[in-house]
């Protein structure tokens, strides 16, 4: 199971996460086309996010975390925002939008 990149498949998990982190514009143009979600420069901002939270971390954030980090960055990134940007959920379907791979899930933070 993959997704495929500029004539490259990137291998995935059983949810559609990338297995390994992919930072390329073009693996997160090819998962959002995939999901129905045409990118914006909101899109791009949580992406950086997201990002830049990963290499930091070594993970994505939860939820609460992302909203609140979120919230420093852009004031009018309340819930209603990041869910209206990632409808299947913002930590979850941001991260695999992202290319990263799947979040630790509840309780794993």
């Amino acid at each position: 199971m993959g997704i495929m990149v500029n004539g490259n498949e990137l291998e995935t998990d059983a949810d559609g996460y990338l297995v390994e982190p992919n930072f390329d514009d073009a693996a997160s143009h090819a998962i959002a086309g995939a999901e129905g979600i045409e990118l914006t420069e909101d899109h791009w901002q949580v992406i950086g996010y997201l990002r830049d939270s990963y290499r930091e971390q070594g993970h994505s954030p939860n939820f609460r975390t992302m909203l609140k980090e979120m919230q420093e960055i852009n004031p009018a990134a309340d819930s209603k925002y990041l869910y209206d940007l990632f409808p299947l959920g913002p930590a979850k379907q941001g991260a695999r939008i992202a290319g990263l791979p799947q979040p630790y899930g509840k309780g794993g933070y």
